[in-house]
């Protein structure tokens, strides 16, 4: 009997999965993707569609951001994959938000030089119908963000990795067991030289000892999308608020963030607790995408709270203004976190295996950098 054989074996099609699989055929590599469920229903769908590079980490994760950000582009001129080079405003509604974004925008060089700047009421209004308006004190501008919709977005990673380097993507297909070169699966064996693991929230099927120790978490959060907005206008900007800048790291160790957060703390307890800040994204189709909430844990409960989605709902309300916020969809999603500052689990638990993981609510962002420099080692 033959042995289906590849170069490199992929574990998981979401988008850690998809830009390994990139990454090594780029680099002339026979590679074949096995993913266990029949098309992406994951963490990879169920988010803003934000490649969000302004909120890393500063120094080398922001420079992975803008690297995934360049592959992103690459991958819609040549595939026409709806990829809208929006930007994004941090508006600001309250002095000491606007001290926040003033620190960081003095204290961060590599921001400047790609464009991010501080803009006035009037230049934040210009560039967003839908800022609100009253009391807006300023904005942070910056054009490093991009918009994918994820649910368009996947699969039209896959089809081009089918058809620009003939990856073999196996869907419906769960590996089993990993004993290289053997790799066995529901679809029979394979030989290959390497493997990497990117299984996304499975930590139990491989390597189960590996994820028991590696401090990974799930994330379980709460989205709602919007209807198609009247006349079809584009969002543009992609939107934030003060809340943000208590999320990501890209604010880390800014001095004006201790009083933002110590007011926040007084003023929006329930959000604090909830993990909630707010974003608004769009899909291609004109829709809008607004969360969301995080609770850390190793089991979730599997209801969803509308308490947090009205909670969501009425801090979109203090600094956007919607022609039509009706909710069409909801949902609740789960990703893997590492809640010690560190920006992803990359561990080697056998020669030629290597697993993937936790690179948290930067996914669609950081992934296609990221693995470039994994494949490369």
């Amino acid at each position: 009997m033959s042995v289906n054989q590849a170069d490199t074996v992929v574990v998981g099609a979401g988008i850690v999965g998809l830009a390994h699989a990139l990454a090594a055929a780029r680099r002339g590599e026979r590679v074949v993707v096995f993913e266990r469920d029949d098309f992406a229903v994951g963490a990879s769908i169920r988010n803003f569609g934000m490649i969000w590079a302004v909120g890393q980490q500063r120094g080398a994760i922001y420079r992975r951001a803008l690297r995934s950000r360049e592959i992103w582009l690459d991958i819609a001129a040549k595939t026409g994959l709806w990829a809208e080079p929006s930007g994004s405003l941090h508006l600001a509604h309250r002095p000491d938000e606007v001290a926040v974004l003033e620190e960081f925008v003095a204290s961060a060089p590599a921001a400047r030089e790609r464009g991010v700047t501080m803009v006035t009421p009037r230049e934040a209004l210009e560039r967003s119908h839908v800022a609100r308006p009253e009391g807006l004190l300023a904005a942070m501008w910056s054009p490093t963000e991009l918009n994918v919709d994820p649910r368009l977005a996947l699969p039209a990673v896959a089809e081009h990795l089918v058809s620009e380097y003939d990856v073999d993507i196996r869907f419906g297909t769960t590996v089993r067991s990993v004993d290289l070169p053997t790799v066995s699966t529901t679809a029979g064996e394979w030989r290959a030289g390497r493997v990497f693991v990117c299984s996304g929230n499975d930590f139990a099927t491989l390597y189960p000892e590996v994820y028991a120790d590696s401090g990974l978490v799930r994330c379980k959060l709460q989205m709602m999308r919007t209807g198609v907005q009247p006349g079809g206008r584009p969002l543009g900007p992609m939107l934030c608020g003060g809340l943000t800048l208590l999320h990501y790291a890209a604010f880390d160790g800014l001095t004006a963030r201790e009083a933002l957060a110590e007011r926040m703390g007084e003023e929006l307890p329930h959000h604090r607790e909830h993990g909630i800040h707010v974003l608004l994204s769009q899909t291609a189709d004109g829709r809008l995408t607004i969360g969301d909430s995080h609770a850390y844990g190793t089991t979730h409960d599997p209801f969803e709270d509308e308490g947090i989605n009205e909670a969501v709902r009425d801090y979109l309300r203090t600094f956007a203004d919607l022609p039509d916020p009706r909710v069409t969809e909801r949902w609740t999603g789960y990703y893997p976190s590492l809640r010690d500052g560190r920006t992803e689990l990359v561990v080697s638990p056998e020669p030629g295996v290597t697993v993937v993981n936790g690179v948290g609510g930067a996914g669609m962002t950081l992934s296609f950098g990221l693995a470039e420099e994994v494949v490369a080692n």
